[in-house]
C-alpha cells in the first residue's frame, strides 16, 4: 500500500471549506510543496467549492460526514470528516492546514516513523501536556475512522471535554499519537516573532532547520506580511503602536497590546507564491 515511500507518490491533503480561504491558499500550498519535494507527489484539495484552484490539484468533495457541529467551541471540528473513507484516496497521506508557509524539504514527512504510526507536532501553547497539533500531521486513510464515530456519537459532548479537536486526536487516537522531531515545525507567533520588546526592533525569522511555519490562531500569511497581529488589527510602525497602548486606540489590554506586535515580514511573501 502507497505510503509515499521507494518512488511510491507521496499524497499530501488539505481542506477547504466556506469563504475563510480563497482558491489561491491551495494553489499556493500546491506551489510551495512542488518547490520542496522529490516527485512524484499529488494534493487532494477536499472542498465545497473547487472553483479558481490550479488545474494540477487533485479536487474531491467533502466526505460525508453527518453530525450536529458543535457551537461555541474553538477548535477545528469540520477537519474530522477526514477521519474516515477518502474515497479514491487510500495510504499514507500527509495532511496541511492552507495557511502554512513550507520552508524546507518535505520528503522527510513521509520517510520518519513507521507508516501506521500517527503523527502530529507537538503543540507549543501547553508543552507539559504533550497534545499534538493538527497544521501538519501524517495518517494512514481510515485510521482514525473509530474517533468519527465517538464524535458523532456526541459532537458538543467531545467539544466541551477536548476543546480542540488536536486535543481529542491525542488523547484518543488507535495505536496513539508519535510527534515530528523537535525542529521541524515551527508556530510563527511563538518561534519566530521575537520575543517582547525586541519584536519592535527585530524582524521574524525563519528557525535554523525549521521545514514548515504554521500559523494556528487568527494571524495568518497576509497578517505576517503586512505586520498586523490579525485581520482586525492595524498594521503600525513600532512607535505608533506603542503609542496606542497609552492613548487606549487599541482593542485589547494594555500588556497583550503591548506584546502582540509583529514587524512586516517579507519572507513570507517570498515563500508563500505560487
Amino acid at each position: 500500500m502507497n505510503d509515499g515511500r521507494n518512488g511510491s507518490i507521496k499524497q499530501i491533503i488539505c481542506i477547504k471549506w466556506g469563504t475563510k480561504f480563497g482558491p489561491e491558499y491551495v494553489n499556493r500550498l500546491h506551489a510551495m510543496v512542488a518547490r520542496n519535494i522529490t516527485p512524484p507527489f499529488r494534493l487532494y484539495c477536499f472542498t465545497d467549492d473547487g472553483t479558481g484552484l490550479h488545474p494540477d490539484v487533485a479536487v474531491r468533495p467533502l466526505p460525508d460526514f453527518a453530525y450536529q457541529a458543535p457551537v461555541n467551541t474553538r477548535g477545528k471540528w469540520p477537519k474530522s470528516r477526514l477521519w474516515g473513507d477518502l474515497g479514491d484516496v487510500t495510504g499514507v497521506v500527509l495532511f496541511l492546514d492552507l495557511d502554512v508557509i513550507v520552508t524546507g524539504d518535505l520528503d522527510a514527512f513521509f520517510a520518519h516513523g513507521d507508516p501506521d504510526d500517527t503523527i502530529l507536532g507537538l503543540n507549543p501553547n501547553t508543552p507539559f501536556e504533550k497534545m499534538g497539533q493538527t497544521s501538519v500531521y501524517r495518517m494512514r486513510v481510515g485510521k482514525l475512522a473509530p474517533l468519527q464515530q465517538i464524535f458523532a456519537a456526541d459532537p458538543q459532548g467531545a467539544a466541551d471535554t477536548y476543546k480542540y479537536e488536536q486535543r481529542f486526536v491525542t488523547r484518543n487516537a488507535p495505536g496513539g499519537v508519535r510527534f515530528w522531531p523537535r525542529g521541524w515545525l515551527a508556530h510563527f507567533r511563538f518561534h519566530c516573532v521575537p520575543t517582547f520588546p525586541t519584536n519592535y526592533w527585530r524582524d521574524p525569522r525563519i528557525p535554523a532547520g525549521t521545514r514548515i511555519v504554521m500559523f494556528p490562531g487568527s494571524l495568518n500569511p497576509p497578517d505576517a506580511i503586512l505586520g498586523r497581529w490579525d485581520e482586525a488589527d492595524q498594521a503600525r510602525p513600532p512607535l505608533a503602536h506603542l503609542r496606542a497602548a497609552f492613548t487606549g486606540d487599541r482593542r485589547e489590554g494594555f500588556l497583550k497590546h503591548l506584546r502582540h506586535y509583529v514587524r512586516p515580514t517579507p519572507w513570507v511573501a517570498d515563500l508563500w507564491r505560487e
